[in-house]
């Protein structure tokens, strides 16, 4: 029997995919036995979604942008008559190893280890999770080896932490190994903050119990009856889903008293989250799941000696637990066999900004910029020039196009003053303003800083009114360097991770376009004629045909002329909304 199955992530059913599951089960009310509907995750094509599977044993063919009503013709023509429907394949296998379909290049140049079951099983289902040789790690690590085995083999595989800071796993757990407790903890960060990163909710949503797997295995590592994954609340669908695998693992004996009859127990709790950016910082994150407001400790004692509630704790992310089971059923050679010599394996990134192709991609440590943009990303809407990307979240910077061919490891991006971070890849074209964009990130990490350090509390606030000033067109000279050396202190005198790094997306744009700074100061004019502050609107004669329509939808009566005629822009009276641009058919209104 055929199989049709519905992607069915946080992308696809804000794409629509609901309706395209409700539909299926209508046709399949009308005619029963025919195939059956099942649903996935996301397989990472989040640009093309809703997406709509149709499996024959090993064979698949991916439909994408799929409508209730080209849900119909599919089933029609694929399911009853078993010809493809035209011009929605996204992606197809033919069960001998050949693929094709318009997208298949972007699935075709990763190597998916984390993403392994992500947009192929039913998240909601552990027996398929089995199927694809779920939960053989847990009783290969519980039955055939012992801790120190499977710490050494963590180690050896050359696993780092992938929230960002990239410490060694294996040496991490270690260290939680090497402390006597009555009680350890295991805690799993999803609280993913970074805004444009969306891979730990994803795994959530598509592959729940491997992060369950990698935690269960790492309690046995280091001596660990309970864990706690600690998830933002913004991500329901993520413990909608996790709630589902946490009382399915439990009922096969996989969590709880007596894991697989080996003696060993474990076990797992959700605690939500309330949205605080700085609780993605672990003695934080400690503080909110013991009730308390969320604020980073003073280190020394580091979590493994003193974590949550004061016992030895190992905490990492949701990328980091997925990739064990993995690793532990495939050996630590095979694991390392991918990326660089200090970067092994895979990473997880979410393209996103002025990416064709935005979406997730999984490919080996050591990729350059340039093919994740270009080869797995598809390059830049509207056919614009590539000027940068933000890696690293608020805490990270900006890599300008002159460094495209930076391999993406652990080592390449921190020295050219971004970071790695979780993760999160912003693809920003020509009309960025690179000052406004650092701007941008540091009014985020200003708010989000719990204020419990002076620099960080103080520091940031003042360098966000000297942007503001910056792009608002009363920049002063002195500026740039005033920021430079606020940038410095901050970094060098705040208690945590968010004030270390929160300078980082002003000082590298500072580093790579300090002329565009320099013309916002002396000139007030902003290159990329994207601070409103510091361009007018003007209508070009050549191309206005007096239609009105500009002036019919300015809502402060700032555009005047006769229908036929060319109009004329009031920059005095304009408030630079952009509405006239926007619904101008002939493209006669620009910004200069």
């Amino acid at each position: 029997m055929k199989k049709v199955i519905i992607g069915m992530g946080t992308c696809g059913m804000s794409a629509g995919a609901q309706q395209v599951y409700d539909r299926m089960q209508e046709i399949l009310s009308e005619n029963p036995g025919t195939f059956a509907l099942s649903r996935t995750g996301c397989i990472g094509m989040c640009y093309r979604e809703p997406l709509l599977e149709v499996r024959e044993g090993d064979r698949r063919t991916i439909y994408g942008q799929v409508t209730p009503e080209t849900a119909a013709g599919i089933f029609d023509s694929h399911v009853v008559k078993g010809k493809v429907f035209d011009g929605n394949v996204v992606y197809s296998l033919d069960g001998k190893g050949g693929d094709g379909g318009t997208e298949a290049d972007f699935l075709r140049q990763q190597k998916r280890i984390v993403l392994r079951n992500c947009g192929t099983i039913d998240p909601e289902s552990i027996d398929e999770y089995e199927a694809a040789g779920g939960y053989r790690a847990l009783e290969k690590a519980l039955r055939g080896m012992t801790p120190e085995k499977i710490v050494e083999e963590v180690k050896a595989s050359g696993l780092r932490g992938r929230g960002g800071a990239g410490f060694p796993t294996g040496l991490k757990w270690s260290f939680a190994a090497s402390y006597k407790a009555d009680r350890k903890y295991v805690v799993c960060n999803a609280d993913e903050g970074d805004p444009g990163a969306f891979m730990d909710r994803s795994v959530l949503e598509s592959d729940p119990h491997a992060v369950l797997e990698g935690m269960i295995i790492c309690g046995k590592a280091i001596g660990s009856d309970f864990g706690y994954i600690y998830c933002r609340a913004e991500y329901p669908m993520a413990i909608r889903r996790l709630n589902i695998a946490i009382e399915a693992a439990r009922g096969k004996g996989y969590l709880g008293k007596d894991i697989l009859g080996t003696g060993f127990n474990f076990d797992i709790k959700i605690k939500q989250g309330a949205g605080a950016f700085v609780c993605g910082e672990e003695t934080a994150l400690f503080a909110s799941i013991e009730g308390q407001r969320g604020m980073p400790r003073i280190r020394p004692p580091f979590p493994a000696e003193k974590g949550l509630w004061q016992k030895p704790t190992n905490n990492n992310n949701v990328e980091t637990y997925a990739n064990v089971p993995w690793i532990i059923s495939n050996g630590a050679a095979a694991f390392a066999a991918f990326g660089t010599e200090k970067s092994r394996g895979t990473k997880v990134f979410a393209l996103a900004g002025k990416v064709v192709h935005g979406g997730l991609a999984e490919v080996p440590m050591g990729t350059t910029i340039h093919d994740l943009v270009f080869n797995i990303g598809g390059g830049i809407k509207a056919g614009r020039k590539f000027k940068a990307v933000q890696m690293g979240g608020p805490s990270g910077g900006c890599i300008p196009v002159e460094l495209d061919n930076t391999p993406v490891d652990f080592e390449s991006i921190p020295a050219t003053g971004a970071i790695m971070g979780s993760g999160g890849m912003v693809v920003l074209d020509d009309t960025a303003c690179m000052v406004e964009m650092a701007r941008f990130f540091l009014d985020f990490t200003q708010s989000e800083s719990c204020g419990k350090c002076t620099f960080c509390r103080i520091g940031t606030l003042r360098m966000l009114e000297i942007l503001a000033r910056i792009v608002g067109g009363e920049g002063e000279s002195g500026d740039i360097e005033k920021l430079q050396e606020l940038g410095r202190q901050i970094k060098e005198a705040s208690l945590c991770g968010l004030g270390q790094t929160a300078p980082n997306p002003v000082l590298s744009t500072i580093r790579f376009y300090r002329n565009e700074y320099e013309a916002h100061i002396a000139e007030k004019r902003c290159p990329s004629s994207a601070c409103s502050a510091l361009v007018d609107f003007k209508i070009n004669p050549e191309k206005c045909t007096g239609c009105t329509i500009c002036a019919k939808n300015c809502p402060v009566n700032a555009i005047s002329g006769k229908p036929k005629q060319t109009h004329v822009i009031d920059n005095s009276v304009c408030v630079k909304c952009g509405k006239c641009i926007t619904s101008c058919n002939f493209d006669a209104v620009y910004k200069s």
